[in-house]
């Protein structure tokens, strides 16, 4: 079996998997966004067009009739030589959204993350997390910053949160910021709970921890319909002023703020929540499909050789 067919084959399980433990960012109505500009190109040749792409991934998905997908975006990948596209999978079982790299000569394709490479692999992360101001818990000198991006309607951001609870019980030499991350698109109420997360946290930063418990606590009785009513009383219940709060939530500056997060989070090619950076090294997801164990050992690993 030639190295091809591995990888496409490999590719092909990836997608019939489609986890369930990271909420994905969704399908766009829009064509999809092709960059061509003659700085992007000239490096590693054309762009594969969005026809190629269908057409390759009818050769190799169209046997299952169970899956659709949709193609939202083709650009050069930030390593030199691939163009790289964005495809949302669906299934009755779920969504995810995959990276599918090509070679500039477009004769063979790779899905998976790109994995920062070199001594210190995770210090250009590091360096873009140090603008992050969200709500923190933990020793402001930590030794080592987890930095978590999430939403409120997330329920895999719900799931990771005991695992997260725990972690930060146990690792007192560690710091945890929540930056707001919210799937607006398919969270029809998350925008507004980043907001509330915003303006909670700049006013009583130990009331919106208790706030965030509690929302994941009732996440499922919150509808666009109520979220203002009910948020309100959360943040009454966490010890905060509502009526403050929503006031401030109102505001168009805490919308730029949410807003400088998620464009934060982009730059650092987030497409699902949770998603969290300890010292820098991405980990998505925190509940069935990576162990607490395994988590532990990153951070205790990062504590232990942090300086070194």
């Amino acid at each position: 079996m030639n190295r091809s067919t591995v990888v496409l084959m490999t590719a092909g399980l990836a997608v019939a998997s489609l986890c369930a433990n990271a909420q994905q960012t969704p399908t766009p109505n829009a064509p999809a966004k092709t960059v061509s500009s003659a700085s992007s190109t000239s490096a590693q040749g054309s762009l594969p067009s969005e026809a190629t792409f269908n057409e390759f991934l009818k050769h190799m998905f169209g046997w299952n009739q169970d899956l659709t997908w949709k193609v939202v975006d083709i650009k050069p990948s930030e390593a030199a030589g691939l163009s790289e596209a964005t495809v949302i999978f669906n299934t009755p079982k779920g969504q995810q959204a995959t990276r599918i790299y090509v070679t500039g000569d477009q004769k063979h394709a790779f899905t998976g993350e790109l994995v920062p490479f070199g001594v210190d692999p995770f210090a250009e992360a590091r360096e873009q997390l140090k603008s992050v101001n969200g709500p923190s818990e933990g020793p402001k000198d930590a030794v080592i910053t987890i930095v978590e991006f999430g939403d409120l309607e997330c329920p895999a951001c719900k799931a990771a949160q005991p695992n997260m609870t725990k972690l930060m019980q146990e690792e007192p030499k560690a710091r945890l910021v929540f930056e707001n991350f919210p799937l607006a698109q398919i969270h029809k109420w998350a925008l507004t709970g980043a907001k509330y997360v915003d303006c909670l946290g700049r006013a009583n930063n130990a009331a919106v921890w208790k706030f965030i418990a509690t929302v994941y606590d009732h996440q499922t009785e919150v509808n666009e319909q109520n979220v203002d009513q009910m948020l309100k009383g959360y943040v009454k219940d966490a010890g905060g002023d509502p009526d403050a709060i929503a006031a401030c939530v109102a505001r168009p500056e805490t919308a730029k703020r949410v807003a400088d997060a998620q464009a934060l989070g982009e730059k650092l090619g987030i497409a699902s929540t949770p998603t969290f950076f300890i010292n820098g090294r991405r980990i998505v997801g925190f509940s069935a499909n990576i162990p607490y164990d395994a988590v532990k050992s990153m951070v205790d690993f990062e504590i232990a050789n942090t300086g070194k």
